[in-house]
């Protein structure tokens, strides 16, 4: 069970890398993620850190590798078929690779998760994750 999204953004994977990040800074992704609330004291680099997305998304850093451009994060809470009372074990991994032929950056962004009480979690999410894909796509246009 998972999602699968993905996308050429139009920059460097440095440069893409260096924005997306922070886990703490969504301002690259207006159309999507109108609030951040930072939960705790864990700056957005580090492993711990807690969010919470548009007061639904609650949202934890599970890893970042600098050299490998990844990081994970768990969903804890949030609405409809993401709400912990209906998915177990939700993990959300975003990739930034490096196109060589033509200096751009290649986004991976998934998902996965252990079970589901009820709904289509994968027809909930890859709606959210191209959207914001796409704003990437356009913060570098």
């Amino acid at each position: 069970m998972g999602c699968y999204n993905s996308a050429v953004v139009n920059a460097p994977a440095e440069k893409v890398w260096e924005t997306i990040k922070n886990f703490h800074d969504l301002s690259w992704c207006k159309n999507v993620v109108q609030k951040v609330a930072v939960v705790g004291s864990k700056k957005g680099n580090e492993v711990g850190a807690k969010r919470v997305l548009n007061d639904a998304f609650h949202e934890t850093l599970l890893s970042i590798d600098e050299k490998e451009k990844t990081f994970t994060y768990s969903i804890d809470n949030g609405p409809a078929v993401v709400s912990k009372d209906n998915v177990e074990g939700y993990v959300g991994e975003v990739r930034v690779f490096s196109v060589s032929d033509n200096d751009t950056a290649f986004v991976l962004w998934t998902s996965r998760w252990k079970s589901a009480k009820e709904g289509d979690v994968a027809a909930f999410c890859n709606p959210v994750y191209h959207a914001i894909l796409k704003d990437l796509k356009l913060y570098f246009s």
